[in-house]
């Protein structure tokens, strides 16, 4: 796996190689069997099946969406989920933050939900059966822990409290990036708004005197 450098002084992200099959990020096609799941993702997984196989065995209009990061300026982030707002929180209060392993290089995409919503709504506009769609930020919306960090301290020009553990979060991946094309190709109207430094701008200015930053 190489490292790719996206602004910052020096490499700040895990990536792939441009002609890897999931350059464009993971699609619908990924297997999740034998592998680190949670009892959260089964159920996810189980409500997951439930809801394809009412599409496809009785013929009805349903859709799964495989979120991403879904965020935006009114989310609460607590210490584990909702990284984009727990970070910009941390920045703004003074709060320490600490990254769990992959050296702050690890990758999400992040989805603002205006977006998600406004792909709810083309679905429900011309639903079809039985489908299942990855929906986050893709590479418009994405960004390391390192990349994040350096983005709040730009929009609250401060410097974030943070430390570093080497040891990852249990059963957390290094790279997860949506492969949104499949939505895109039957609802080509849709488009993706907000890339990260807008989403952490709202949280920002959303939140300033609700987390009584002066």
């Amino acid at each position: 796996m190489a490292v790719h450098s996206v602004g910052l002084h020096k490499p700040c992200w895990w990536e792939i190689e441009e002609g890897h099959p999931y350059y464009h990020g993971i699609d619908e096609s990924m297997s999740i069997d034998n592998c680190k799941h949670s009892l959260l993702g089964a159920s996810k997984t189980a409500a997951d099946v439930m809801v394809q196989e009412y599409g496809r065995y009785f013929g009805m209009k349903t859709a799964v969406f495989r979120g991403g990061c879904l965020t935006g300026p009114n989310h609460a982030g607590t210490k584990l989920h909702r990284f984009l707002s727990y970070l910009m929180r941390c920045t703004m209060t003074g709060t320490s933050y600490q990254i769990l392993g992959y050296k702050g290089k690890q990758v999400r995409d992040n989805i603002h939900s205006f977006d998600l919503v406004n792909a709810f709504y083309h679905f429900y506009s011309a639903p079809r059966i039985g489908e299942v769609y990855n929906i986050g930020g893709a590479r418009f919306s994405s960004c390391s822990m390192l990349e994040a960090i350096e983005i709040c301290e730009q929009i609250v020009d401060k410097k974030l409290n943070w430390t570093y553990q080497e040891t990852n979060r249990e059963g957390d991946h290094i790279c997860w990036i949506s492969d949104v094309r499949k939505f895109k190709t039957h609802y080509p109207g849709w488009n993706l708004n907000f890339n990260v430094r807008d989403i952490l701008t709202e949280i920002f200015t959303t939140n300033s005197s609700r987390w009584g930053f002066q």
